[in-house]
């Protein structure tokens, strides 16, 4: 039996992020923030080489997608986000694993990401992926109105195969 299928998640497959898939991931990242990134922020991302990928279900339909940056021993996740119509689902977790697999394909020891203070429910996902916070950075996330918000920095060491 598939993990897909162990796990309960739909089936999926995994592929680069590509300039097209872009219209169909900038509408799930204005669905999902109230300051989503720019079009701009992945064109960017894809023209530095960062690695980024996107999920797909059985129909083509845009199940998730992330992006992290690559730095001396360590991967720095940028964004990672589930289409709300698939969250809850353990995607956020299947995308996490590819994300280990990046860093040890690349031989990085480290796994970087900062989540929004408020977002609760990404935070439980990650400490219970094994992710420790290890600082705060104030003022970080951009908002709607009012004062920016705090960042958690949060860190997993990725033993090598």
């Amino acid at each position: 039996m598939s993990a897909q299928l162990d796990r309960g998640l739909p089936p999926f497959e995994a592929s680069g992020m590509r300039l097209p898939d872009l219209t169909e991931v900038m509408a799930v990242e204005r669905r999902a923030y109230p300051v989503p990134w720019t079009h701009g922020n992945f064109v960017d991302s894809l023209a530095a080489g960062y690695p980024a990928e996107v999920l797909r279900g059985p129909r083509a339909e845009l199940l998730g997608y992330w992006v992290a940056m690559p730095g001396v021993d360590e991967l720095h996740l940028l964004n990672i986000t589930v289409a709300s119509a698939w969250q809850g689902r353990g995607l956020a977790v299947v995308m996490l694993d590819r994300l280990v697999n990046a860093c040890r394909q690349r031989g990085l020891t480290q796994l970087w990401l900062e989540v929004r203070v408020s977002n609760e429910r990404a935070r439980d996902v990650y400490l219970r992926y094994g992710f420790v916070e290890v600082g705060r950075r104030r003022a970080y996330y951009p908002v709607v109105q009012g004062p920016r918000e705090d960042a958690l920095l949060m860190s997993l060491p990725v033993a090598a195969v």
